[in-house]
């Protein structure tokens, strides 16, 4: 059980070294394709606002749209896991604007 829990915490340590560590060369790597991701998202969204191109490709931009709002949703999760506080996270500014970005495409259910 301690292995486990050992295993556990070098796992959380790392993850918050790749998501919180900008300094890092993980970190780095992370948060540019964060950025990539975003902005394909925003592309997609923008994409999706013009009547003919929604006509044509409605049902795969929205596919999109899900499996970045899934990635979002999971990398929020992440952030809350290996937070140094999760409370203190979701609390944040930050925090509030990842939850904020994700909830639209929920709400659509």
């Amino acid at each position: 059980m301690l292995k486990f829990n050992l295993l556990i915490n070098m796992t959380k340590e790392k993850l918050h070294e790749i998501i919180f560590g900008y300094r890092t060369k993980p970190g780095k790597t992370f948060d540019v394709a964060l950025l990539i991701v975003i902005m394909l998202s925003v592309v997609g969204i923008m994409l999706d606002s013009d009547a003919i191109i929604h006509q044509k490709y409605g049902k795969a931009l929205l596919t999109a749209e899900w499996i970045f709002t899934i990635f979002f949703t999971i990398e929020y999760i992440l952030r809350i896991y290996c937070a140094k506080s999760s409370k203190k996270y979701i609390l944040s500014t930050m925090g509030i604007i990842d939850l904020l970005s994700i909830i639209p495409t929920y709400l659509m259910v």
